[in-house]
């Protein structure tokens, strides 16, 4: 299955948590895991808070103070803090699914996180289903 996320700025976390969690419903799947996997080299993907929006403020301003836009960096397309901040955060996340939903914690999201924007992009996800014991 693919996702697709249009962002709007240069540096963005965009909350998908409803559209994975429609994903796992419409799957069918009980029991089992969620592979959310972002395809970009200059794009990531993440789980943290989502009930507060400064905290996606605060995390992108972090990522921003430790890799800065202008620095001796020799990437010709001009992109290289992206692709720090991409390593940075990963590509991928498994998130455990339990009577057909995902397990998050009360405050946890699943965010998009664009570093190179504003850009049209695919998220990848794959459910797979198991019976995985405590």
């Amino acid at each position: 299955m693919v996702l697709t996320v249009k962002t709007r700025d240069r540096t963005e976390l965009v909350d998908i948590t409803a559209e994975i969690g429609r994903l796992v419903a419409e799957s069918g799947v009980r029991h089992g895991l969620c592979l959310v996997y972002v395809p970009h080299t200059t794009a990531g993907v993440t789980i943290n808070e989502n009930a507060d929006p400064s905290v996606r403020k605060d995390l992108l301003m972090v990522l921003n103070q430790m890799v800065p836009w202008k620095a001796d960096y020799r990437h010709i397309e001009g992109n290289s803090p992206a692709h720090v901040k991409s390593t940075l955060v990963g590509t991928s996340q498994t998130i455990a699914v339990e009577n057909g939903h995902l397990v998050l914690g009360t405050w946890q999201g699943i965010f998009f996180c664009e570093f190179d924007g504003p850009r049209s992009r695919t998220v990848q996800v794959r459910i797979l289903e198991g019976v995985f014991r405590e």
